[in-house]
């Protein structure tokens, strides 16, 4: 059996200073000020990134793992109960297809194993879920190439421009110099939002007043070529699927990048907010036949989200899902890691989130 109740043994290193540049009240005290600082070492601390994507995914353990502990303490396994934890899981933005086939692995292995209890059925459950997403994990390479161009879509209020920001400080973590070019010039101060976290990060963005995007992102890989720059984060204006001319349009800056550097971009990232559920499919689909998704960012997954849309990804639209994100700080956005977020969706009998 899996050791999926297990606490897990993982640290994660924590920012201390940075913040979303919408979290203006959280932004931290000066070092200089020794009132602040005194308050700062008083502070509770911070979570481990286990801690936070299970705080994060408390509605989805709560609607998952908690309807289970309901369903499971009040009688023995049966076909009834296998229909209401169906239930459950369609709640859950599992989707149908996850749902059966989830459903199905149960009953034969209920009949089979002889399950009886709770925890058993439960426990099978986990497995089976983590099964199915574990395809999705695939950790980004980017040594391959200089620079390493990556090119974000997605619909507006994805969260697209705020995950750049905190992708760059991720990067920046691991030893690498970061660009970012505002290809969003559609959005009303998308080019200050994404300036913003330059400045924070001490990064270099590349912006123009208007114009066109594609000729912005030009200008930023040619200029990360000769500044010997590692990472491109290419940021473009946020489309509906539904609006095919505009669409087009990213289309157009993906040829741009090609033509700008040869095999680029080396990354399309679709950026996906959790909480539209099944929508997500919808828009995977449209953005891969338009640009090429080659990776998939999960944000707002501590909203009023529902984990389980991760395994309707998973069986429907099979795209690697490189980041996960739980909170607005600048480093609740992290690579996605099966084992962990299965884990954080079911708790031992007991447990608290």
């Amino acid at each position: 059996m899996l050791g999926f109740f297990k606490k897990s043994g993982r640290r994660d290193a924590v920012d201390p200073a940075g913040v979303s540049p919408d979290e203006t009240s959280a932004v931290p005290s000066d070092p200089g000020n020794s009132a602040s600082g005194a308050a700062s070492a008083d502070a509770p601390r911070r979570l481990s990134w286990a801690g936070r994507l299970k705080a994060g995914l408390a509605r989805t353990r709560q609607q998952l793992g908690g309807g289970l502990a309901n369903l499971f303490g009040r009688r023995k396994i049966d076909e009834n109960l296998l229909e209401e934890l169906e239930s459950t899981l369609l709640m859950a933005d599992c989707g149908v297809e996850v749902t059966q086939h989830l459903i199905g692995e149960l009953r034969a292995r209920w009949k089979a194993e002889r399950l009886e209890t709770a925890s058993q059925l439960q426990q099978t459950l986990a497995e089976g879920l983590l099964g199915i997403v574990a395809p999705l994990e695939a950790e980004l390479e980017t040594s391959g190439h200089k620079p390493y161009i990556i090119m974000l879509a997605g619909v507006n209020g994805s969260g697209k421009t705020t995950s750049i920001g905190k992708l760059a400080k991720y990067f920046q973590s691991q030893g690498k110099s970061v660009l970012l070019a505002a290809g969003d010039t559609f959005r009303a101060a998308a080019r200050e939002q994404l300036m913003a976290w330059g400045e924070r990060n001490g990064v270099t963005v590349i912006a123009q007043e208007g114009g066109d995007a594609a000729a912005v992102v030009f200008d930023a890989v040619n200029a990360a070529r000769a500044r010997g720059i590692d990472i491109v984060l290419a940021d473009t204006a946020g489309r509906l699927p539904t609006q095919l001319h505009l669409m087009e349009e990213i289309a157009k800056v993906r040829r741009v990048i090609a033509k700008a550097e040869p095999g680029g971009p080396h990354e399309v990232m679709l950026v996906l907010d959790a909480n539209i559920g099944q929508n997500a499919l919808a828009q995977v689909k449209s953005f891969d036949a338009a640009v090429g998704v080659t990776g998939l960012v999960l944000t707002k997954l501590d909203g009023t989200a529902k984990g389980g849309v991760v395994a309707a990804i998973a069986r429907q639209c099979p795209k690697p899902l490189r980041f996960i994100g739980v909170g607005e700080a600048i480093d609740d956005l992290q690579p996605f890691r099966a084992r962990e977020f299965v884990e954080a969706l079911f708790e031992a009998a007991g447990e608290t989130a």
